[in-house]
């Protein structure tokens, strides 16, 4: 995927209540994201989730489980929420951070499953070291 700068999008994901893109806000969110989300359904997230095709259908093919999309750039994630916000449903928040800091932001035992689908690869062989 191309990156391509979108103007305003760091602006748009700032004034969004469905994205947490603060540090602190989302390390406060540790062992708590049952209480952000307001039931005990199993949380899934997708690390790396692009534009928010393959999260977006699973969030609406599962309404009884809570999905998390993390994503690093702010010009892709803007796209998701412009598929975010044609969906009715209440069971999707995002992150806009590096996946590095996940420990930061998820307890132990606290995330059923993650989605990891092609996140910022490296594919040629002068790259291995960064994989």
């Amino acid at each position: 995927m191309r990156l391509r700068n979108v103007r305003g999008s760091r602006e748009t994901i700032a004034a969004d209540e469905c994205v947490l893109h603060d540090p602190e806000e989302q390390r406060a969110q540790k062992g708590r994201w049952h209480e952000l989300f307001g039931n005990d359904h199993p949380i899934h997230i997708e690390v790396g989730m692009g534009k928010g095709q393959f999260i977006m259908t699973l969030a609406q093919q599962n309404p009884d489980i809570n999905y998390i999309g993390i994503e690093k750039y702010s010009s892709v994630l803007v796209r998701a929420l412009e598929k975010y916000h044609t969906y009715e449903g209440d069971n999707i928040f995002f992150l806009r951070m590096d996946a590095e800091e996940i420990a930061d932001v998820f307890d132990e035992n606290e995330v059923g499953r993650i989605y990891l689908n092609f996140s910022d690869p490296w594919p040629k062989d002068r790259h291995a070291k960064r994989r």
